[in-house]
């Protein structure tokens, strides 16, 4: 499994979980099994989605197809997205 760990400021955060969530078949084509989304306390329109993807390229394929850079300019995003990739290590719960 694998991450795709995503930043960016929003222009308003239910119009962006609106598309956010009609994106689902998309990213279940690119191997997507789920997904957390964190909001910062101090600007509650700066998000971070943690994908969790079957593998890298899943992940890849999905940040340069046209449906996501559609879907993005619909969402509002109005920031350069922080993107990272990380395969995982080890994931436990407590």
């Amino acid at each position: 499994m694998a991450r795709l760990i995503v930043k960016h400021k929003v222009a308003d955060f239910s119009a962006w979980k609106t598309v956010f969530d009609s994106m689902h078949g998309v990213r279940l084509v690119h191997g997507w099994t789920g997904h957390e989304i964190y909001r910062d306390p101090q600007d509650p329109n700066l998000v971070m989605i943690v994908n969790k993807v079957k593998t890298i390229e899943g992940a890849k394929s999905y940040g340069s197809s046209p449906e996501l850079h559609e879907a993005m300019k619909k969402a509002g995003v109005t920031s350069v997205p922080e993107i990272t990739l990380m395969n995982d290590e080890e994931v436990l719960s407590y």
